[in-house]
């Protein structure tokens, strides 16, 4: 099974990917992992992907497309693929189709996990988390058991994360809807789109994925 995992960030994609690879034994292809890593390892990919970002410059499609061409091929088409972040244009969803042609796969699934802005926006900017541990938390959804001591460790610290604000939320938002805008019809051309409420709880969402892929 080959699905394509869209959402805005916060909708839960990390979240829904990580289960998919625990029940379904699948791999979540991250292109920014993938570039990382290729980078650390001196492949010749990731030699080449090295100058590009050392001159400051953007990766281009088709080195992005060499790594996923690799990646598939080392793995075996037995082995299920979630696709995160990629494609994000027109041309990369073409050039994804090749990849997939000749590593014997196809494109099975896109999912989008829909949110509502207002309540991303909530769910977003009410996170935080324990200075000490880690331990996550949300001010409505998730409060500490006693305000202002981690349930984990007892500390007292606690921790936002500087862009979990309501304007880039916003930002982040239009920022996908112009990205996924181009492939979108493109995959519904094929029937193969599916969405799901992103906002409903993460078992929930897990078993409407389920139920899509089960077909």
């Amino acid at each position: 099974m080959n699905i394509i995992l869209l959402g805005p960030p916060g909708a839960g994609k990390g979240t829904q990917s990580a289960g998919l690879v625990e029940r379904h034994g699948m791999r979540q292809l991250s292109t920014g992992d993938m570039l990382r890593a290729a980078v650390k390892a001196g492949t010749p990919v990731g030699l080449k992907a090295k100058e590009v970002m050392d001159r400051g410059e953007l990766v281009s499609d088709e080195i992005v497309s060499d790594l996923i061409d690799a990646e598939l091929a080392a793995m075996g088409q037995e082995t299920g693929v979630i696709f995160d972040g990629y494609p994000r244009t027109a041309a990369q969803a073409e050039m994804l189709d090749a990849i997939l042609a000749r590593n014997g796969r196809v494109l099975d699934h896109v999912i989008e996990l829909e949110v509502d802005e207002d309540a991303l926006v909530e769910r977003i900017t009410g996170r935080f988390s324990c200075a000490n541990c880690g331990a996550l938390y949300h001010d409505t959804a998730n409060p500490p058991a006693t305000p202002g001591v981690c349930d984990s460790c007892g500390g007292t610290e606690f921790k936002r994360r500087p862009d979990d604000n309501e304007k880039t939320v916003r930002t982040r938002m239009q920022e996908y809807r112009a990205k996924t805008a181009p492939i979108l019809p493109i995959y519904e051309a094929r029937g193969i789109v599916s969405r799901i409420d992103g906002m409903a709880p993460i078992d929930t969402v897990a078993e409407q994925i389920d139920a899509i892929l089960r077909g």
